[in-house]
């Protein structure tokens, strides 16, 4: 199978090409290489993958020096013509559309970028899967769709009309998107809401890389809402096993879809939104202990109001994932803290 994997210098999107890869798969990788966080970070993530910074020219695809089935090629998605080229010269048997503009804060004062970064790039993938079709397109979501929901856990059975940043927004939008192509063009499109990804090579913006720097470096760290947070953590080896879990299996029209009481997360179209997470919430406060536990060095801790487009809990109800593909996540918090904290150390040098 060849695979179009969006996002491939970021932190999901990495990990996810190099398990096909491993497995057999054939796979370009696709990435805009932006400084939303340090680039340097990216290309390392592209090197151990064999594609070479000094390789690597907007446009054109970069063989890999190390793995004869990976190659890479830096695009802007926001720009429709190279991307429908590239679909129309490479054929690609599936696309995993994990390329976005993540970061709920960052929405806030940034507002445009996300909608270049997640609507129009979101618009042209689907566009050429379109043109050029697909066996199935799996994009990611997030779990910030949930908004100002308050029941838990989370149900992709739940109405999600009440985002509150727009980060949020741009994901649900991606969800009525791939539900009006799938409706009208036949493409299988299945939407992964992600809980709080978290493992070694993760991104700098993210709680748990931000934490382990301020604690190394002696700095305080800052614990927002007081501490008082659960969050759906999820290790990234059980996240990627299920994207190609799901991946493998292209949506499908749900028999028994009902009209009249229609099921958000399915359709009579070839539409399916999973939730993929832990479904097993973590205290913030367990979290900060796992990352000391992993550095040997306690933190100083700055408390601080819940911020503006933050919700206070997350637990993901992922049951009919399990049941349409056995996804089963099985990575203990401590054990996929001490798995980042031993990377960092190692790829910073500490």
């Amino acid at each position: 199978m060849k695979y179009l994997v969006t996002g491939t210098a970021g932190f999901i999107g990495f990990h996810v090409a190099k398990k096909l890869l491993e497995r057999g798969d054939e796979v370009v990788g696709l990435d805009i290489v932006n400084d939303y966080y340090d680039i340097n970070l990216k290309y390392a993530r592209l090197a151990n993958m064999g594609i070479q910074r000094d390789l690597v020219k907007k446009g054109e695809l970069v063989q890999s020096d190390t793995v004869p089935s990976y190659r890479f090629i830096q695009l802007d998605l926001s720009v429709k013509e190279p991307l429908l080229a590239l679909f129309a010269q490479e054929k690609f048997d599936v696309v995993i559309h994990l390329a976005a503009q993540a970061g709920v804060r960052y929405s806030l004062t940034h507002p445009e970028v996300y909608i270049e970064s997640n609507i129009i790039s979101f618009l042209n993938i689907i566009e050429c899967c379109r043109f050029h079709p697909v066996k199935h397109l799996v994009y990611a979501s997030s779990s910030s769709v949930y908004g100002s929901n308050e029941k838990m856990p989370f149900s992709t059975s739940d109405s999600v009309d009440h985002p509150i940043s727009l980060y949020a927004a741009s994901k649900k939008s991606n969800e009525l998107m791939a539900h009006t192509y799938s409706h009208l063009f036949n493409i299988p499109t299945t939407g992964l809401r992600f809980f709080t990804v978290y493992g070694p090579w993760g991104r700098p913006d993210m709680a748990l890389f931000l934490f382990t720097e301020a604690i190394l470096k002696g700095e305080p760290i800052q614990v927002f809402n007081h501490g008082n947070m659960k969050r759906d953590f999820t290790y990234i080896d059980d996240i990627v096993k299920g994207v190609l879990k799901v991946a493998d299996r292209p949506a499908s029209p749900n028999a028994d879809f009902d009209s009249q009481k229609p099921d958000p997360g399915s359709s009579k179209a070839p539409y399916k939104v999973y939730n993929i997470g832990n479904s097993s919430p973590v205290l913030l406060m367990d979290y900060i202990h796992a990352v000391e536990k992993g550095l040997g060095k306690e933190a100083k801790m700055n408390l601080l109001p819940l911020q503006p487009g933050d919700v206070p809990a997350s637990h993901a109800e992922v049951s009919d994932l399990v049941r349409d593909t056995g996804y089963k996540p099985d990575t203990p918090i401590e054990q996929g803290v001490r798995s980042f904290t031993e990377w960092y150390l190692d790829y910073y040098k500490k």
